[in-house]
Order: C-alpha cells, then structure tokens, then sequence
C-alpha cells in the first residue's frame, strides 16, 4: 500500500475552543455563527485579529489585520481576548485523541498535526470513512469542528486540509494535482506568502500550474532558494516522513474505535492485545515501566466506563499489559455493544527506581472501576508479574521490527481463556 498522510486542521482554532468554552458555560450566542473574532480590544480599537468566524469573513475581515480596520468592515462584530490556558487544555485534548490512534502523529502547531494512516489502514474500510471517524469523534466529544487533508505526500495533504471548510474531508494525491491544484492562485500554495505571491505575480506566474511549469532556474533567480521549495510543493514533491514526538511521562495509553462494534470476548481481547502492544512499545521507547493500567470501554450509546488497577510491581511488556488488561475487562464488561476500547499505562517509574511493595502479599492486584457517574467499587485481580522471559522476547522483537520494518515479524495473540 502506498503511503497516505493525514493533515487534521481544527477550523478557526482559538475562535472555535472559545466559543465551546462560552457554550460549556452558558453563552446563548455561538461565536461561530455571528461575525466575530478573538483579539485585541474594542474599545481602545488596539491589536490585530487572530482568528475570525466565517460569517465575520463574509465582511472581507482577515487574520493579522487591525481591529480598527476589522471594525471598520463590521461595526457590530464580537471581539474575544485571547485565552492561551484554554487553548493549551483544547489543544492537547486534540492530540492525545491523534496518540490514542496511532504512534504515529507530528503536531505541527497547537492547532494542527500530521498523522501517518498507512500503518492503522487495516483497521479502516478506506483513508475517507477514518477521517469522518476522527472529524465526528472530535466534534461529538470535544465540540469542534477539524479539516482533514489526506495525500500521498504530507505538503499535498497540509494543502488539501485548506480547501472548503469546516468540517470536511479533502484528498489532494499526486495524481489529482492538475485538477485540484494547478488552477489555484499561487497565493494558496503552502508557505508562499504574500511578497512571493506578488514576486510571481509580476514575473506573468498567477497559477499554482503555472508555476508549477516555470523553470527553476527563473525562480531561483528572483526568490532564491525559496523558489525551489515552492517549484517543488507545486509539483508535489515532497518526500519527508511524519517526525513524532514523545509525550509526557504522566501516563502512556491507546485506545481504538472499532469498526464494527464488538459483541464478543475474543475480539475484544484482540484489539486489547493490539493496544497493549503499542503502549509497550511506547513505555520502552520512553525508558520507563507502569505501576497502574486502566482500561475503557465506551458502549454503543457513547457512555464510557474504565477500570483501573495497581499493579504489585512495575511492568511494560505487552503480555503482562494484557493479561491485566483482560482481568479489568472482564470486571468492567457489561455485555453491550462496545465501539472504543483503550489501555493506559500510568504511575510510571524507571527500571532502576525503587518502588513500595503492595499491602496485597498474596499475589493480588488492588484495582477500582469509576465511571462517568463517578461509581466506586473495590475489587481484586490476579497479580501479573513480568517474566525475564517475556522482556527477553519481546526485546528481540522490537530488535528485529527496528532493523527490518513493524511487519516483518508478529507474536502470536496470547489465549483469550
């Protein structure tokens, strides 16, 4: 399968996480339907506008001009200050929801982040159906609306999540370039700015196609190397890969929404196996080991329930994650529709750190289920324990995946018994 790039765009970011915020809180107004902006004062008529609402861009407001001019266009226009807390909190609860689909994810600012769909395309009817997972899911549980750009190539799909917005799915492949892309102004092509745009503008260059068919070397001459960089993105080349980052050490989940909603235990226990994996994975990359797992489960009817359990010693293996992971679910199921399924891995330590022994000596886990009722239960599990075996084997695993791809080698599920 060839490479496939997601570009997920949150539509008028610092707009939008301010207008869910005053809804959350009462608002009757949503900023997002009226002109409206977030930045500067009214009445000092000071700053620039940061972000706008589509109605507000109707009066021919833009981003970075000066609320007295953005005033000027529309004496009734909603003015916001800026609130970087809440676009802090809005911006990692986007991310992590990215990190609980796949390892693979790059932000590319609070608002925006490349994610890599070729590994996780197995898990999905096409690259379409898992941006409309993500665009729902984002808009369901957070109330924010994403654009999402889908490409073989990332430069193609950061453009394709700037077509018609909000809320929409856009695909720009190398081989939709001359249909989709050539006939845009060169102003719309990805890091050229306005001075470029009229650089090219006067050299007789209005079309991304047209510069796309101009020779290098005239670029080059007037824009320097910038002339390549965008003779290239209008050509769609661009062969750079998705740079991940690692996240805080608080805690290291996944979670999935499944296809089709799971009725069984075997399945069930597959998709956890799959994330337990990953969150292995993800410890040992990070150099640490967890003292607590916690598995969710969200039902059909979008209510959501997990489990949580200290573990009597710090573990990391995806067999151990597992075997933990298994005894929480069947505490928690309930025997409904499931369609998300998540594990995470918190209270982490580092290998040499000493830990306190748990008052449960006799080889049990002390674990509680809260949910989103804030129910509270006690309860018990088999104390799982990692086996120098396991870390051996899994150790030569992630050896030969590092050396010869993800693919080229798998383990075997454990029983579901």
């Amino acid at each position: 399968m060839d490479k496939i790039f997601f570009h997920i765009d949150v539509n008028s970011a610092f707009l939008s996480w301010t207008a869910v915020d005053k809804l959350n809180n009462g608002a009757t107004v949503d900023l997002r339907e009226v002109p409206s902006i977030i930045g500067g004062d009214r009445a000092t008529r000071h700053g620039i506008v940061t972000a706008k609402s589509i109605p507000a861009k109707r009066f021919g407001i833009e981003t970075a001009e000066p609320v007295a001019s953005a005033l000027k266009k529309c004496p009734n226009l909603l003015i916001e200050s800026p609130n970087f807390k809440l676009y802090s909190h809005m911006s990692r609860l986007f991310k992590d929801y990215l990190y609980s689909l796949t390892d693979d994810v790059e932000p590319a600012s609070i608002d925006e982040c490349y994610m890599y769909y070729t590994p996780i395309a197995h898990l999905y009817e096409s690259p379409e159906a898992c941006a409309a997972m993500i665009r729902h899911h984002i808009y369901t549980e957070f109330g924010f609306t994403v654009n999402v750009g889908i490409s073989d190539r990332k430069v193609l799909a950061k453009m394709a999540s700037d077509f018609s917005k909000p809320d929409k799915t856009h695909t720009l492949y190398s081989y939709e370039i001359k249909q989709k892309l050539w006939p845009l102004p060169v102003r719309d092509l990805f890091l050229c700015g306005k001075s470029a745009a009229a650089t090219l503008n006067k050299l007789g260059i209005f079309t991304i196609g047209e510069l796309a068919q101009t020779d290098p070397a005239i670029l080059t001459s007037h824009l320097k190397s910038h002339g390549i960089t965008l003779w290239e993105f209008a050509n769609g080349i661009d062969d750079s890969g998705i740079v991940t980052e690692p996240q805080e050490a608080k805690g290291i989940g996944n979670s999935t929404t499944v296809a089709h909603d799971i009725t069984e235990r075997a399945p069930a226990s597959d998709v956890l196996f799959s994330l337990c994996e990953s969150v292995s994975k993800r410890l040992h990359d990070a150099g640490f080991l967890a003292m607590q797992v916690t598995v969710e489960i969200k039902y059909s009817d979008f209510k959501s329930f997990s489990h949580q359990c200290a573990t009597e010693s710090p573990i990391e293996t995806a067999a151990a994650l597992h075997t933990v992971s298994m005894s929480l679910f069947d505490k928690l199921w309930n025997g409904d529709p499931i369609r998300l399924l998540g594990v995470r891995a918190s209270k982490l330590v580092k290998p040499d750190e000493p830990y306190q022994l748990s008052l449960f000596s006799e080889g049990y886990l002390s674990h509680d289920a809260r949910d989103t009722d804030g129910a509270h239960s006690q309860d018990t599990a088999p104390l799982t324990v990692d086996s120098e075996k396991n870390k051996k084997l899994e150790a030569a695993l992630r050896s030969i995946r590092d050396r010869y791809g993800k693919d080229s080698i798998t383990k075997g599920k454990p029983g579901r018994g």
